[in-house]
This record gives C-alpha cells, sequence and structure tokens, in this order.
C-alpha cells in the first residue's frame, strides 16, 4: 500500500498555487547575509531527522513562520500525528545520513516496524523560495517546499499542500474520524457475516456476540464459535461499542438480527452512531453518543429495500 504524506483539500490546493506567484511573505523576505549560505537540503534533512526521531521541541524549530508555535501548541497527539505523517512510521526510528552517486541526500529512518528510505532530488531555488523533490522508496514522490528565514529555511510546503499547521490538524482530525467511522461499517458488514455463518452452522442465531468469541483449540461449538475476535465478542472494536439483538419475525421466528454501533468516546473516534436493520441495511446520525435506529438515515450507498405489493 502506498504511503501518504499528506491529503490536498481544495482550499489548500488554491493557496498553494496562487502562493507560487506571489512574493515571499514578510517574514520571509530576508536577505543572503541575514541567512547565511545555509542549504536547503540540508535543512530539509535535518527536518526529517527530527521527524524520524520524534523529537517535537526540534522539529518545530523547522518550520516556516508561525507554524512553530501553533506546532507546540497542538495537543499531544496531534504533535505526533504530524511528525508520523513525514517519517512514514508510527513508533520513532533511528536515522542514517548519506549521499547518492551524484551527492543527493538519502536519509533512511530504521523504526522496529520498517525502514524508510528518502531519496532527495536536484533542489530548485529561487530567491527565498526552494522546492526539493523527495522520494521515498516503495511509497510516494512530492516536493517540499522550503522558504529562507533569518534563521535559516523552513519548511512551507508538501506537494500541493501548504503547511497551515492550525488548518491542517482540523483537517487531519476530520479525516481520523471519518476513517474510524468507515471502518466501524465495514466491522458491522463483518460481524453480521459471522453471525449468518453461525446460523448456518448450528440452525439458530447466537444468544449473544460472546458466542461467536475464540475457542480452545479443536473445541469450537455453539457456546464458542470462533467467528470473531476477543474484543469484538466483548462488544467492543476500535472505539466503538457493538450491540446485538435478535429481532423475530411477524411468525415469531428467531431468524432475524440487528446490530448498532455506537462510539465509546463521542467526538474521539467517531461522531456518529450505526444501525443494521434486519435487511442488512446500514442507518447513521450523529446520535452525540446516542444509539442508533432504523429511524436514522441510510448511510450513502445504501438503497432502501423495495417494498412488495400486495
Amino acid at each position: 500500500m502506498t504511503k501518504k504524506w499528506f491529503s490536498a483539500r481544495p482550499f489548500v490546493l488554491g493557496a498553494m498555487v496562487f502562493s507560487l506567484f506571489l512574493p515571499a511573505p514578510a517574514w520571509a523576505q530576508q536577505s543572503s547575509a541575514q541567512s547565511g549560505d545555509a542549504d536547503p537540503a540540508a535543512a530539509l534533512a535535518d527536518a526529517l531527522v527530527e521527524a524520524c526521531r520524534a523529537n517535537e521541541t526540534q522539529f518545530s524549530n523547522y518550520l516556516a513562520g508561525d507554524n512553530g508555535a501553533a506546532f507546540r501548541a497542538l495537543p499531544e497527539a496531534q504533535r505526533t500525528a504530524f511528525m508520523k505523517r513525514l517519517s512514514l512510521s508510527d513508533s520513532p526510528g533511528k536515522p542514517l545520513l548519506s549521499s547518492d552517486d551524484h551527492h543527493h541526500t538519502v536519509l533512511r529512518c530504521r523504526a522496529p516496524e520498517t525502514t524508510v528510505e528518502y531519496r532527495f532530488g536536484t533542489p530548485r531555488v529561487h530567491e527565498n523560495l526552494a522546492f526539493i523533490p523527495v522520494k521515498v522508496v516503495d511509497a510516494e514522490e512530492a516536493d517540499f517546499g522550503l522558504v529562507r528565514e533569518s534563521s535559516g529555511w523552513r519548511l512551507l510546503s508538501l506537494g500541493l499542500v501548504l503547511l497551515d499547521v492550525p488548518q491542517l490538524s482540523k483537517e487531519w482530525v476530520r479525516q481520523d474520524l471519518a476513517a474510524h467511522e468507515d471502518t466501524t461499517v465495514a466491522t458491522l458488514r463483518s460481524l453480521a457475516e459471522a453471525i449468518q455463518t453461525y446460523h448456518n452452522a448450528f440452525g439458530k442465531l447466537p444468544e449473544s456476540l460472546a458466542q461467536l468469541g475464540p475457542a480452545p483449540k479443536d473445541q469450537i461449538s455453539p457456546e464458542r464459535a470462533s467467528l470473531i475476535s476477543a474484543g469484538l465478542a466483548a462488544g467492543k472494536q476500535d472505539g466503538y461499542v457493538f450491540r446485538y439483538r435478535i429481532a423475530p419475525d411477524a411468525n415469531g421466528n428467531d431468524n432475524n438480527f440487528e446490530l448498532a454501533a455506537t462510539p465509546e468516546s463521542y467526538g474521539k473516534v467517531g461522531r456518529r452512531s450505526f444501525f443494521m436493520d434486519t435487511d442488512g441495511k446500514v442507518h447513521a446520525d450523529d446520535k452525540h453518543g446516542a444509539v442508533a435506529t432504523y429511524e436514522d438515515p441510510l448511510i450513502a450507498g445504501e438503497k432502501a429495500p423495495v417494498e412488495k405489493s400486495e
């Protein structure tokens, strides 16, 4: 799977493209004498080294303008997420700097779960702006934009994304919530499949999610069917609480069921609550942590069941 740095949004794209045709902002208009002969590639390498190390204090010094202060003011989780998007790793790593045959910088960030290798291209420098193409081995390529300040070169953009830390942090929160919610819908569907598998195997619906949980080796039974994880069998997964209810049909037969999922901590992992009706359709709405019902709207892509004519 291709690793991602930052997601570009239309307003950010517009701001970045527009900025390329304007003079550098006042805080960036510094003379060469003030900033010395600092190398923008070296500054970018130093920034990525600190991101690799997850060194928040040093990393913030490489952000342009007011972004350093804005970064330090973020909650810890958002500061960590910001650096992870640059290091492409979920845990701190050990950086190793070298160069290729063209004397371009090569940086390897060795983390416990992976090693990320950055290969720098030739910088394009115009007055107070510099753009450096960076290729991550087995991942994506993007241009890093830097601006020259009195203290040296500082990070300004990544690809077409202007590094506006406060705005980006809000966007990341929204993206993370949406991703958690999408995962929850997928979990509801897989849970429904597990319940159907149980019904096919044992001729009845389980009385609780616990009966779908892991069984001792070679001891699968109606009490422990080994169809879902222990956490989900206990009713929780990825920050959501799952509920299961048998819904007898018009004849009193226990062949139908309903599922619900609500955020365990509203607003942190998700805002919407979800409900799967007896037709397998998923409904959702922002219930402020309350349980969703069949009266809530269907999620995008779902179609209401066609009513049968008499």
